[in-house]
C-alpha cells in the first residue's frame, strides 16, 4: 500500500509533466514525512527486533556466523530468484520489464503502463519490507534503521547492473568483502572507502554496472 500511495502522490503527477527530477525529488520528500510520521508514532528510540533463530553462533571455515545472518543471505537470494522469474517466464513480469524498457512503446502495444507502475512501487515497497524483517534481528529496529543500508543498496544496485537481479547479489558479496577486507587489515574507520572507490570506477568506465546492459535507443 505504502509503495502505490508513493507511486500515487509523487511519481505519477512527474511522470505526467515530464519531469526527469521532479519524482525523485518527490520520493525524497515523501521519505522524511514517512519518517517524520513513524517517529512521532514509534519514537525516536531504537528497539530490539527478536530473532526467530537461536542467537548462538555456529563456526564456518573457523569464523562465527550467526544463524540469521545465514537466513538474511538465503532470502535475498530466494528473493533475487523470485523476481528473476516473474519478470522472465510471467505475461505480468514481461509488461513490467517492457515498460521499463520504453513506456510509450509498451503503451501503443495494449499495456496499460500506469498500473504496471503502481505495481513495481507496490514490489518494491514489498521487498524493501521483507529486506527490513530479515535485517532487523541483527540491527536495532527503528525509524532511520534503512539509511545507511539503503544507501549502500544503492551503490550495490550501480555496482551489479540495475537490470540485473544476479548482478545485484554479486556486487553486494563484492562489496561485503571489500568492506570486511579493509576493516580487518587496515581499519574499520576505512571500511567505506573500497565501495566508494569501486561505484566511482564503475560510474566511469561502466556505467551499467558489472552486469547490467547498455540501454539501446533508436532515433
Amino acid at each position: 500500500l505504502q509503495g502505490g500511495l508513493v507511486e500515487r502522490i509523487g511519481v505519477r503527477p512527474a511522470i505526467k509533466i515530464k519531469s526527469e527530477f521532479g519524482w525523485i525529488m518527490s520520493t525524497i520528500a515523501l521519505g522524511i514525512i514517512f519518517k517524520n510520521v513513524a517517529e512521532n508514532v514509534w519514537g525516536r528510540d531504537d528497539l530490539k527486533f527478536p530473532s526467530p533463530l537461536p542467537e548462538s553462533p555456529l563456526k564456518i571455515f573457523g569464523a562465527n556466523v550467526l544463524p540469521m545472518e545465514i537466513l538474511v543471505v538465503v532470502g535475498a537470494v530466494l528473493m533475487m530468484l523470485a523476481v528473476e522469474f516473474f519478470n522472465r517466464k510471467t505475461i505480468y513480469g514481461k509488461a513490467v520489464v517492457a515498460t521499463f524498457n520504453d513506456r510509450d512503446a509498451a503503451k501503443l502495444m495494449g499495456i496499460n503502463t500506469g498500473l504496471v507502475i503502481t505495481f513495481s512501487y507496490a514490489l518494491s515497497s514489498a521487498t524493501a519490507a521483507f529486506a527490513g524483517v530479515l535485517i532487523a534481528p541483527l540491527t536495532m529496529t527503528g525509524a532511520t534503521m534503512g539509511a545507511v543500508l539503503g544507501l549502500k543498496a544503492f551503490a550495490v544496485a550501480i555496482i551489479g547492473g540495475l537490470t540485473s537481479g544476479m548482478g545485484i547479489i554479486v556486487g553486494g558479496i563484492i562489496l561485503g568483502v571489500a568492506e570486511t577486507a579493509t576493516g580487518f587489515y587496515i581499519s574499520t574507520g576505512y571500511k567505506d572507502v573500497p565501495g566508494l572507490v569501486l561505484l566511482l570506477l564503475v560510474l566511469a568506465f561502466k556505467p551499467a554496472g558489472l552486469f547490467g546492459k547498455n540501454a539501446i535507443k533508436k532515433v
